[in-house]
């Protein structure tokens, strides 16, 4: 069963992790200095903030599979839907290795389906790689890559 995944960029951690905590009735399941992730299963979603962002706000969205199967079919519906998508696979973002399929939709705003493989103890190599000199919540691509 796929998960809906959700990630803000947000200017005050704690403060977030406060709010987001009441909201959900949880504490984060995964936490460091830059980051937090919430793993419910009602309503279930991936819901993650961190300030790696370059503004508050929407980072962006996805669906979170629970096997290599489900990514595939997710893969597939994507370029049913004809537009850019940018494969990665083993990626290491957001203290996880995932593979994923990377696109976005007619508004720019970046979807993200994935099937996390395992965890890692940094954010992410693949956000740094990207090249655009700019501090990126995740490892989404920029229009110009999925273009």
């Amino acid at each position: 069963m796929k998960r809906l995944h959700v990630h803000l960029a947000v200017a005050d951690l704690e403060q977030s992790i406060r709010f987001y905590s009441a909201l959900f009735a949880a504490e984060p399941s995964v936490r460091h200095a830059d980051y937090a992730k919430w793993q419910l299963e009602d309503p279930r979603v991936n819901f993650a903030v961190s300030t790696r962002g370059k503004k508050a706000g929407l980072d962006h969205l996805g669906i979170q599979a629970e096997d290599d199967a489900e990514l595939e079919q997710l893969g597939a519906r994507l370029a049913q839907a004809d537009v850019a998508v940018l494969p990665q696979k083993n990626a290491s973002c957001c203290y996880a290795k995932s593979d994923k399929y990377w696109t976005l939709d007619p508004q720019g705003i970046a979807w993200e389906s994935f099937h996390t493989l395992d965890s890692i103890p940094v954010f992410g190599a693949d956000t740094a790689s990207q090249g655009r000199g700019e501090k990126a919540a995740c490892c989404a691509p920029s229009a110009r890559e999925t273009a």
